[in-house]
This record gives C-alpha cells, sequence and structure tokens, in this order.
C-alpha cells in the first residue's frame, strides 16, 4: 500500500470513529485557522459526506464543534450544537446538564480529541 493510500485509510478511519456514516450532512461550528485540517478532510472524505456551516439551517446528522477554553460557556455550546467537541474531561460534566450522553472519546489529531455525544433515545 502506497502512503498516499494509507493515509487515504487512516482518514477514512478516523471519520468512521466518529460515527460518521455515507451520505452523512456534518455541520462544523467554530471553525478557525488552528483547526486540524486532516480531521476535517477526513470528515469530508467520506462517501457522499457533506460538510457544512454553521450557517446552515436544516437538519444534520452530527455536528463538528470546534471549541476553545475562551469560546464562553462549554453548556451553551453543547446545547447549541447537540454533539461533539473537544475537551472530555468538561465534556463528561457538562453533557448531562445539555441533555447528552457521552458514549466514546477519540483521539482526532495532533491537538484535538473528539467526544461522541448522543441524545437519549426518547429524544432522537
Amino acid at each position: 500500500m502506497s502512503a498516499t493510500a494509507g493515509q487515504a485509510a487512516d482518514q477514512r478511519d478516523l471519520a468512521e470513529r466518529l460515527g460518521i456514516k455515507p451520505g452523512h450532512v456534518v455541520q462544523e461550528i467554530g471553525y478557525d485557522d488552528d483547526c486540524d485540517e486532516q480531521l476535517r478532510d477526513s470528515v469530508a472524505a467520506g462517501e457522499d459526506v457533506e460538510l457544512v456551516d454553521e450557517d446552515y439551517d436544516d437538519v444534520v446528522d452530527g455536528v463538528l464543534l470546534w471549541w476553545r477554553d475562551e469560546d464562553g460557556d462549554l453548556v451553551d455550546a453543547l446545547v447549541d450544537a447537540k454533539t461533539p467537541l473537544a475537551e472530555p474531561s468538561e465534556i463528561g460534566e457538562a453533557a448531562p446538564t445539555a441533555g447528552l450522553s457521552q458514549t466514546s472519546t477519540v483521539s482526532a489529531g495532533k491537538n484535538w480529541s473528539a467526544t461522541r455525544l448522543v441524545a437519549p433515545k426518547a429524544r432522537r
């Protein structure tokens, strides 16, 4: 396998670990120049996956939320986004307040981790 083919497989694996499936629409919130481009590429490279910006106003299958300590209140961000973001220790505390359950956390890049959060089955 070539380095390029190996990198493509790694990117798909990362998106799959985040629960992103073919045909998903993923909304990206909080994008800036410090975001991990490899993670973004991984999400966007999925089969028929559409990565949309924070102005998108239709139903989405997931949210890629780039959150930083200086971005304000994490609970507010979770309530607004209703899905994953960056700091696992704070997420575990904030998610239940936002009505979400933490299912997994994975390394999503050099300086980023990703946490998968889901709404209770009755709310989905």
